[in-house]
């Protein structure tokens, strides 16, 4: 309760002093309209209540996010050390607000341990939330069973293969091949087959296991009312790719690459309200669809550009970046052989 708490009082605080800087210029301006010789002092009252409410609001900011830090920290041990109690007290605590359904696929690699311990140890911090994850393989492998039954989160573990045809080859460049279809789609049939919208609200988002995500973009997607969307950093060959905003509406998009595309955004630059999901069965992702269009391909079949939701501060802040892990390099291992010397490969990296 503690950690929804702060975070109510802190966009109450905001709305509060927004709403009454507003009041003072509005009231500001009638007595402009109505008595023309009391102009200045009206307007430098005005100044003065919104400087001092500022000044308030920093200080006060800045003391929630002490606080909240050290019960985030507090949380994070709780949920390691007695990971049991931990869960049971977190659901209690956490019932009022809507669940983040987060579909993340994963592939066999070197690396693969090493970006889902990263992402996990964000999604630690992240209050209310499922993450479903799913394998591309044949079988749900050990490594990533047994990474997920110690990660302390409430998780679906999931698998499906993608067609030989449809992989990328080891030389291929990322962009060759779509990635992640088959698994996203089976995340949302997992969601269509254990949920429903009369006892079940949240949002889901589709994370990709090496992107990097601050924690603010938690808040900003859970109450999304259809699709929510934001800039995602380091995309599409340039520093961001973001929707344009006016006047609070989305109108067009800031992109370069592939520009034909509906909806100009990275698979981490939306969410979606479950409900929207649930009441959509046939809306998911095209192995067959143009190269770029896997965003366009969901979206369109669940909203317009007029309704989607920008959020970010008018996505004008950058809360996820397209990172990516540099693929291992292990040329060295058959000359540590030729030295006498093995590593022990039953070790999991």
């Amino acid at each position: 309760m503690a950690i929804l708490g702060i975070r109510q009082r802190r966009r109450l605080t905001i709305v509060l002093a927004v709403t009454f800087a507003a009041y003072l210029l509005f009231r500001s301006g009638r007595q402009c309209h109505e008595y023309d010789t009391v102009l200045d002092v009206d307007t430098a009252e005005a100044v003065k209540h919104i400087s001092d409410i500022k000044l308030q609001l920093t200080k006060r900011e800045k003391d929630l996010g002490i606080r909240e830090a050290k019960l985030l920290r507090i949380e994070k041990q709780l949920r390691r050390t007695y990971p049991g109690e931990a869960k049971s007290v977190m659901q209690e605590i956490e019932a009022d607000i809507p669940t983040i359904y987060m579909i993340t696929p994963t592939h066999t690699r070197m690396v693969q341990k090493a970006e889902l311990t990263r992402i996990s140890n964000t999604l630690l911090h992240v209050p209310r939330l499922h993450w479903i994850v799913i394998e591309d393989s044949e079988s749900r492998t050990p490594l990533v069973k047994n990474f997920l039954a110690h990660s302390g989160l409430s998780y679906t573990h999931l698998n499906v293969l993608t067609p030989k045809m449809y992989k990328l080859g080891e030389k291929d460049p990322n962009w060759l091949k779509p990635r992640g279809v088959l698994q996203r789609n089976l995340g949302l049939k997992w969601l269509r087959d254990s949920l429903n919208t009369e006892t079940h609200r949240g949002v889901v988002y589709f994370a990709d296991d090496d992107n990097t995500y601050d924690l603010r973009l938690f808040d900003e997607m859970r109450y999304t009312k259809k699709v929510s969307v934001w800039p995602v950093g380091l995309v599409g060959g340039l520093r961001y790719e973001s929707p344009q905003v006016t006047n609070g509406k989305v109108t067009g998009w800031l992109a370069y690459w592939n520009q034909e595309r509906p909806f100009q955004m990275d698979m981490a630059g939306f969410a979606i309200n479950l409900k929207l999901i649930l009441e959509n069965p046939n809306a998911k992702f095209d192995l067959k669809a143009k190269r770029g269009h896997q965003e366009s391909v969901l979206l369109k079949s669940l909203v317009e550009m007029d309704e989607l939701e920008p959020k970010a501060d008018n996505c004008s802040k950058i809360l996820v970046w397209h990172t990516r892990t540099e693929p291992a390099k292990l040329k060295y291992e058959e000359a540590l052989k030729r030295t006498g010397k093995q590593l022990n490969y039953d070790i999991e990296v």
